[in-house]
């Protein structure tokens, strides 16, 4: 049991389908087979999951992720007691929601940097409530940076069954973004993707990057970025070593991708990618943080208010999620 990586356990924002989510994974008994799962935040967070699950957990509540012994039957809560889900209407956004769910993360951080934790995994988080609630990040990803006093390119990984996803550009307005499209920032995402599915298995990486312009730039006519700023880039990395091939155009890349051809794909934006991956796995889709000294995972869907308190919620991509984080951690760990 000693040798299974500790991975904390966010329960989500607690006016989405965050707590139900969780608690019908833990009573799945499946994270426990892959990890030492401890649950940090609001045991009352907790009660809630299960309740709209219509299920029960037998748990232990702690005030010290250093009182939490293994092996187990039941699962640790480290108390927080800091979110009273009778405060919070389900289904309704809530700066101040936002805002616990952020102090709960930076705890859960600093457990990970004094190596209390080996990764942490959490359920939907709401972003625009996060930031209005006083952490003032454009995404929980820019968050996690600023505490673990990450240095130098970071981003999103989008995991499927079929590929990964990775960017260029991320969460800025579409107009900026393209003027962010650099041979610098293209060769830390390429270089980002190398090495994050090298973590996750993959020894040798395939990495497809996609064009920026329409039909690849039509040789100029749509846009030159593909001939001044991608293929250069692109043609440099391969030549010491990563298996990267492109531009090419982002309405076959997905095509090759889904027959295989890739393991991985670098776009430029955020949207260029994100359709592809949630339309083919919006309930397995995984969202890895990525080039951080800290694991994280999450569901790549949101919080669902349309459907919180149903008891109807598809617990599928918090799966994947802990399972993601629990193989990056056990990698890390032997290395």
């Amino acid at each position: 049991m000693s040798n299974l990586p500790r991975i904390g356990f966010m329960l989500g924002d607690v006016t989405g389908i965050g707590p139900e989510i969780a608690a019908k994974l833990l009573a799945s008994g499946k994270p426990s087979e892959i990890a030492r799962v401890v649950i940090i935040g609001d045991q009352r967070v907790l009660q809630l999951g299960m309740k709209n699950a219509g299920l029960t957990i037998p748990y232990t509540v702690y005030s010290s992720i250093n009182d939490v012994t293994w092996p187990r039957q039941d699962l640790p809560v480290v108390d927080l007691g800091n979110t009273d889900p009778a405060l919070f209407p389900q289904g309704t956004s809530s700066d101040v929601a936002g805002k616990l769910a952020g102090d709960t993360l930076k705890i859960m951080i600093d457990m990970a940097m004094n190596n209390q934790l080996d990764g942490i995994c959490f359920a939907p988080l709401n972003k625009g409530a996060m930031n209005r609630g006083g952490w003032k990040f454009n995404d929980e990803h820019q968050m996690f940076a600023h505490l673990t006093e990450h240095t130098g390119f970071f981003g999103e990984m989008n995991v499927i069954d079929q590929f990964s996803t990775f960017r260029v550009t991320s969460h800025v307005a579409l107009r900026e973004a393209v003027n962010l499209v650099t041979p610098e920032r293209i060769t830390a995402a390429i270089e980002l993707a190398q090495n994050a599915l090298r973590a996750a298995g993959h020894q040798q990486p395939r990495i497809g990057v996609a064009a920026l312009n329409p039909h690849n730039g039509e040789n100029g006519l749509f846009g030159d970025e593909e001939i001044r700023i991608i293929r250069p880039t692109v043609d440099q990395l391969r030549a010491k070593g990563i298996h990267c091939e492109g531009p090419i155009s982002s309405d076959v890349i997905f095509l090759k991708a889904l027959k295989g051809e890739f393991d991985g794909v670098v776009m430029m934006y955020h949207d260029q990618g994100q359709i592809a991956t949630k339309l083919l796995g919006f309930n397995k889709g995984v969202t890895v943080t990525a080039g951080l000294k800290t694991v994280f995972t999450t569901p790549a869907h949101g919080t669902a208010y349309d459907i919180v308190g149903q008891g109807i919620a598809n617990v599928g991509a918090m799966e994947h999620a802990f399972i993601l984080a629990a193989k990056i951690a056990s990698g890390r760990m032997q290395t």
